[in-house]
């Protein structure tokens, strides 16, 4: 427990600093709230219809998707720059990452996500 009494220190500021940014904020900005600021913003126009639309599941999906694999392709960047010093089983790993992600696009083609309905 004595190795991890910093960590959880550590963490207690980080909790702590949030907290108290965000109290001081509240309490320092300015509220002066009117009708104008309260209505929806559309470029200018005036507003035509309900602000609160709500959209198909397949544009939540598709963000969800691109996110992922968004994250994972950054893994690549490093792995590129440090390719020739990781040897056979370096490759070996990323060719096992790969294929990992390319099963889990073929799940995403196959439940038919990625298309447009």
């Amino acid at each position: 427990m004595s190795g991890y009494l910093g960590v959880i220190i550590y963490l207690g500021f980080i909790v702590a600093f949030a907290v108290v940014s965000l109290a001081v904020a509240r309490l320092l900005r300015p509220h002066r709230p009117f009708a104008a600021k309260l209505e929806t913003y559309e470029c200018g126009a005036r507003p035509i219809g309900e602000a609160w639309v709500q959209f198909p599941v397949g544009f939540y999906l598709v963000a969800l998707v691109f996110i992922v694999f968004d994250a994972l392709a950054v893994f690549l960047f490093p792995w590129v720059l440090a390719l020739r010093g990781l040897g056979v089983w370096g490759v070996a790993a990323m060719l096992l990452f790969l294929s990992i992600i390319a099963l889990g696009w073929l799940y995403a083609y196959r439940e038919r996500i990625l298309e447009w309905q």
